[in-house]
């Protein structure tokens, strides 16, 4: 089937048991698994110290694999940004390589699409998803398939009740939302937003831009979002389009405050259409996103679809 090259740019693989089981998924799926030879060190809480992973990440892109997927997020590509080899990894994927993560690896998308321009995928990782007990999300292993086989041509989710109410509350000529040719970018929210104002941080306009986050508050995740709002960031999309924000807790103090109401605020402050559900995040359904692909997106009634194909 595919070629797929395992790396860890960013932390330690602690669960050393979910990354064998991902490996030996991806093999039962008739993929030939190569592993870095690093994939598995350690140095305080990053897998292996920022020279070993830099040359982690020049192995992977000189593997001439199909796939180049991380094992898992965590922390550390922050690190590397300023000597990450974007040359040496424009040409791998200009030769056919598919660079795939989540998380932290969002730092790395983001900085390979302001420095080069180049297409990367939003999308699992094989200790997170590959490797979990049972029985992996179905959509999960269709969407990889999908890109494996070059048949991958958009992705659609049905829109939460609350998103049907507010589509069906505007004037009757914004019941439905239609972008064409923006760019897809985005990732995890709190990793993009710490690379604001610094020359990895992709300055797209008109584009469609998707977030999601795990383990943050709401008002965590709204105090982000509106430093991307005064920061001009939201106001240049055509639309935003939220996936899975989970793994947090709400308290007694929060007195109604959720994510509704942060959703509802940034709607009211960027006058930028704002979609939710996008199944996309720390979860295990989870979609393949072409970050820097232009796409067209298509929002109606009780529906939402992003295509590229």
């Amino acid at each position: 089937m595919a070629h797929i090259y395992l790396y860890s740019p960013s932390g330690a693989v602690r669960d050393k048991a979910a990354f064998r089981r991902g490996v030996r998924r991806l093999i039962a799926l008739g993929h030939q698994v190569e592993t870095d030879e690093c994939a598995l060190q350690r140095h305080q809480r990053f897998a292996g110290d920022d020279a070993v992973r830099l040359a982690a990440i020049g192995r992977a892109a000189a593997s001439g694999a199909d796939v180049a997927l991380i094992t898992r997020g965590g922390y550390g590509i922050h690190r590397l940004l300023p000597e990450l080899p974007y040359k040496a990894i424009g040409r791998s994927i200009d030769k056919g390589t598919e660079w795939v993560g989540l998380s932290d690896f969002t730092t790395m998308q983001l900085a390979i699409l302001a420095k080069t321009g180049h297409r990367t995928w939003a999308g699992p990782a094989v200790g997170e998803d590959f490797g979990v007990e049972g029985e992996a999300d179905d959509i999960m292993l269709a969407c990889f398939d999908d890109l494996i086989q070059g048949h991958g041509e958009g992705t659609g989710w049905s829109l939460p009740s609350a998103d049907r109410r507010w589509l069906a509350a505007r004037s009757p000529q914004q019941q439905s939302v239609r972008v064409r040719g923006g760019v897809l970018w985005g990732g995890n929210l709190c990793v993009l937003t710490s690379l604001l104002g610094t020359p990895y941080f992709p300055d797209v306009r008109g584009g469609v831009l998707f977030l999601e986050d795990v383990n943050e508050h709401p008002y965590r995740i709204e105090r982000m979002l509106m430093q991307l709002l005064l920061a001009g960031v939201l106001q240049r999309q055509k639309a935003i389009c939220l996936g899975q924000f989970n793994r947090f807790t709400l308290g007694p103090h929060d007195r109604g405050f959720n994510m509704g109401e942060v959703v509802k605020r940034i709607r009211e402050k960027c006058k930028v259409p704002v979609l939710t559900g996008l199944p996309f995040g720390h979860v295990a359904t989870k979609v393949m996103l072409p970050v820097g692909e232009k796409v067209d997106l298509l929002a109606e009634k009780d529906s939402a679809l992003i295509y590229w194909g």
